[in-house]
């Protein structure tokens, strides 16, 4: 299989080098007049975050901005760029010319191609005002000079000739268009989720190249190597909030909890360093847009295996041991401070990845201005076996009216070993 990928990569990108080569349309610099340069810098701050920028161009205990942060993929290892002003190591020798193209076409100011591991298939539809609101902004961060570190990619995912044949493939430099038979507030969610929240880059299924055929679909997938589950948002059964409050969905955005939900994992992520930020409009904008995606007619899946007697007993007992304190005997959960685990979607989805991987690693919501001191789960990872977590997770996903398929001990293994 791996050979066949090759070779079509390389086929195509003899039958696309001259597709993939050639530029987007050019669009000048944004003129300031009528927004001073404060006011840029200031919404190019406030952009920036909408895009969760830093998360990914500040290494784990590194300076923020200045890259470093291993981005371990299917098909090796990318490390991110630092974007401050450095002349020598970072974006001082940039124009706006070249952040536009880089965050437009997905290329270096050398012309080198970008992997798309920096999300510029999204990007790819910001505004040249908001591009350029960001790189003023950019600009005026302190100089950090620390050299970019060489991805470590397999052939021939390491050359160019394979990005080009992907890009020939998969990508195409666009705009986004506004519908006009939607309101305003739903075009502008549909800007910031499409475009520099790139939500497409987790929530959309992708093939073995790592592309997605519909991005905006939103219909889940497993994040590879990270190994979470990034649920569908127009499915019912994992993350859709077609049937949502708008303040419930604003909630989640702005403070990572709500009466429906908590954020865990990458999830949490998001809302810590980027939607706890956004202004009111904004986050309302991207709840109408959200409650309006299509609902998909997914079936919520069945338990297709049975658990013996010995087992089921083992998986109440240790849910007693462990769980039931602060999940309930029940699994009721405790309102606003533990979730209720019966009847909640997200232990319940296939594959049963972020449940496994909560009890692994443990969970924890974001702290927040609307919820500063959050309750957090311990982990269980040494406490407990691969067997023992997968009965506990099995009990649950089956229990106080839950039906999903109970887990193996290898499902728990193989998620152990891919724990970040």
């Amino acid at each position: 299989m791996k050979r066949l990928l090759i070779a079509a990569l390389l086929l195509a990108a003899s039958a696309g080098v001259y597709l993939a080569l050639q530029p987007a349309a050019d669009q000048p610099a944004t003129d300031a007049a009528g927004e001073d340069r404060a006011a840029q810098v200031a919404r190019g701050e406030y952009l920036a975050r909408a895009g969760n920028c830093m998360a990914c161009h500040t290494a784990p205990g590194g300076t923020p901005w200045a890259g470093g942060r291993a981005m371990d993929t299917p098909f090796g290892t990318i490390y991110t760029s630092n974007l401050t002003p450095d002349p020598t190591t970072g974006l001082g020798q940039w124009t706006a010319d070249d952040f536009w193209k880089a965050l437009h076409e997905g290329r270096a100011r050398d012309g080198r191609l970008l992997y798309p591991a920096f999300p510029y298939t999204s990007y790819t539809r910001v505004t040249r005002a908001d591009a350029d609101a960001i790189w003023a902004w950019l600009q005026t961060l302190p100089p950090v000079e620390q050299p970019n570190r060489p991805h470590a990619l397999r052939f021939p995912y390491d050359t160019q000739a394979a990005l080009l044949a992907w890009r020939a493939l998969y990508f195409k430099p666009g705009v986004f268009v506004a519908d006009a038979t939607k309101s305003e507030d739903w075009n502008r969610g549909a800007y910031l989720l499409q475009g520099l929240g790139h939500c497409s880059a987790c929530h959309a299924p992708r093939n073995a190249l790592g592309a997605s055929s519909d991005p905006d679909a939103l219909a889940g997938g497993l994040m590879p190597v990270q190994n979470w589950y990034a649920p569908s948002l127009t499915s019912p059964h994992e993350a859709g909030v077609a049937d949502w409050a708008k303040d419930d969905i604003v909630a989640l955005l702005r403070d990572g909890v709500s009466g429906n939900a908590t954020a865990a994992g990458p999830m949490a992520e998001v809302v810590f360093g980027s939607t706890q930020y956004l202004s009111a409009a904004d986050l309302d904008a991207m709840a109408v847009y959200l409650k309006s995606l299509p609902v998909t007619q997914s079936v919520k899946a069945e338990s297709i295996g049975v658990l013996d007697e010995l087992r089921r007993e083992r998986g109440t007992q240790l849910y007693g041991e462990h769980c039931a304190d602060c999940h309930g005997e029940r699994g009721e959960g405790k309102p606003g401070i533990w979730p209720a685990l019966a009847g909640n979607r997200a232990v319940t989805m296939d594959p049963p990845a972020n449940t496994v991987r909560i009890v692994l690693g443990g969970g924890y919501a974001p702290a927040t201005r609307g919820n500063p001191r959050p309750y957090g789960m311990p982990p269980f990872a040494a406490a407990l076996s691969d067997d023992e977590v997968a009965l506990v997770v099995s009990h649950i996903r089956g229990s106080w009216g839950n039906t999903a398929a109970p887990v193996s001990s290898l499902d728990v293994q193989r998620l152990r070993g891919n724990l970040r």
